[in-house]
């Protein structure tokens, strides 16, 4: 499976998160456990906010470990929202326009799961985004598509409604054709404000989501922790599975909720809709 993470806060070198933490990002996609080699060596990508209203991104197919270019990078940006992913491909090609995160506009956009049968239902999916959106659609993923198919269904103006409604789409459009448990997803998202995360799937297993707790709370229970004495009293990280092994800092954000996190974090019953 792919891995990704997300950070909201004061400005921070992304590097601290994506290298320098015991189990950070790159370690998990270079080693995830004793029996997996080389889980995610499909490629990686990081998108962050700036100078601009449109996030900068930086994508590569290389494996994210052995990628000198994103640790430079992450070592010379200082940006207070950013998501980063790495990849493990399920079917389609390992290039560079696979790779998340996904830009349109203002908005970043990451995943990990899949549709199940994606090139059964792939044609209904892909006729069913905006003609103004179509074009751009980059490469062949089903995340980059459930993307398009958000926003077609209103992401800009309600995120987790278009979302919601995205997710419902792909379930009836799979269970037209008799696929069973279509959807598996963690999803974060960002509009340069705020940080948007969701976790659901059709069946009974759901992949892993976690949010660290306030920060003031952290920095209690570790004051020996130099790391944490920076971070602002509102940052908050996202992550598929915890980067530190740390009793208190991680909250298991529940199948079938959805998180807003700005100066404070909300969470909502995630719910796919059928109206659309």
């Amino acid at each position: 499976m792919c891995r990704w993470l997300g950070y909201i806060g004061a400005p921070i070198e992304p590097r601290e998160l994506l290298y320098d933490t015991e189990r950070s990002l790159i370690e998990q996609s270079r080693r995830h456990a004793a029996d997996v080699g080389l889980p995610n060596a499909d490629g990686t990508g990081l998108g962050w906010y700036g100078h601009r209203t449109e996030p900068a991104l930086f994508r590569s197919e290389a494996p994210a470990w052995g990628d000198p270019n994103l640790r430079e990078l992450a070592s010379e940006v200082s940006t207070g929202l950013f998501l980063a992913h790495v990849r493990a491909a399920t079917g389609t090609p390992v290039q560079e326009t696979n790779c998340h995160p996904f830009r349109y506009g203002k908005w970043l956009f990451v995943h990990n799961g899949y549709i199940s049968d994606f090139a059964r239902i792939r044609r209904e999916l892909l006729i069913a985004v905006d003609p103004s959106l179509f074009s751009s659609i980059q490469g062949s993923t089903d995340s980059e598509l459930m993307f398009h198919l958000a926003l077609t269904f209103g992401l800009e103006s309600d995120p987790i409604g278009g979302l919601q409604r995205m997710a419902g789409f792909v379930e009836a459009t799979a269970e037209a054709v008799g696929i069973d448990s279509p959807l598996q997803m963690t999803i974060g998202l960002a509009d340069g404000e705020q940080l948007y995360a969701a976790r659901y799937s059709s069946g009974p297993v759901t992949n892993t989501l976690f949010v660290s707790e306030d920060v003031e709370s952290v920095q209690m229970l570790y004051p020996e922790r130099e790391r944490l004495t920076h971070l602002s009293p509102t940052a908050r990280v996202v992550v598929s599975e915890p980067l530190v092994d740390l009793p208190g800092m991680w909250r298991e954000v529940p199948a079938g909720s959805a998180l807003v996190i700005g100066d404070e974090l909300t969470q909502f019953a995630f719910t796919p809709s059928m109206v659309w």
